[in-house]
């Protein structure tokens, strides 16, 4: 399992106390450092090994965007803050989310995923004998977090205010919008054909009219979704043929 290596710098001990909470959810997430001045956070990023950063903006003596600014290399980067209006000059960094205080921990659970999909796609253009980790998602399901495999999943249906992920093993239940996790996925994998239901299109075994035959399962196309579903997947069956 990969090892995500973090540091959280806000100068509001509560904002520390919930984001450590957060933090605590993910066995693969370790908290190295938490810093209330960016500068005392200098000399663990100097070191090297951190690979995330969970940063406020207004901070003592330096903003944390000009502190971002002062170094000539920094790890993700994830802003937590109550103010909205610094999220374009953020993106202009390159940082991989930001946050708005209160975040809720489904907030949170989808820039987690956001960080381990980077650090895995980071990792496969290392030269490195180390495994790489399989693509995956953490779903909160029944109380805890569940590592889901991407390889693994059929399809993902709506179910008002939760979702139903159907995966070649079992399925999960987990209270999360599909419009929510679609964003998640690759959009080379999987692609929504329906207003309740998104498909990996791998796993498509059958296309008849505007029905598609997924594992045990016939999905109807939506209307407005058909042109384009079709389009990609046999698009993707035909590449798979040559």
């Amino acid at each position: 399992m990969m090892m995500i290596k973090c540091i959280i710098i806000d100068d509001e001990p509560l904002a520390i106390d919930v984001i450590e909470s957060f933090l605590k959810e993910f066995k693969n997430v370790q908290v190295v450092g938490t810093f209330k001045d960016p500068i005392e956070a200098l000399s663990i990023l100097e070191q090297g090994g951190v690979d995330a950063i969970f940063l406020d903006i207004n901070l003592p003596r330096m903003n944390g965007l000009e502190f971002l600014k002062s170094l000539q290399e920094y790890p993700q980067a994830i802003i937590t803050t109550a103010y909205k209006e610094y999220a374009l000059e953020s993106y202009e960094l390159e940082v991989l989310d930001y946050l708005v205080k209160p975040i809720s921990f489904n907030r949170f659970l989808k820039s987690i995923n956001k960080l381990t999909a980077r650090l895995i796609a980071i990792k496969k253009h290392e030269p490195s004998i180390d495994l790489i980790q399989p693509a995956h998602v953490f779903l909160k399901v029944d109380k805890k977090l569940v590592k889901i495999l991407l390889s693994d999943i059929l399809y993902i249906e709506s179910l008002k205010d939760y979702i139903r992920v159907s995966t070649l093993e079992d399925t999960f239940l987990s209270h999360k919008s599909l419009s929510s996790i679609s964003e998640e996925l690759p959009s080379e994998n999987f692609i929504r054909i329906h207003k309740s239901y998104t498909i990996a299109i791998d796993k498509v075994k059958s296309v008849e009219g505007n029905l598609i035959e997924v594992g045990d399962k016939r999905i109807p196309i939506g209307r407005n979704y058909a042109a384009h579903a079709k389009q990609r997947i046999l698009k993707n069956k035909s590449n798979l043929l040559k």
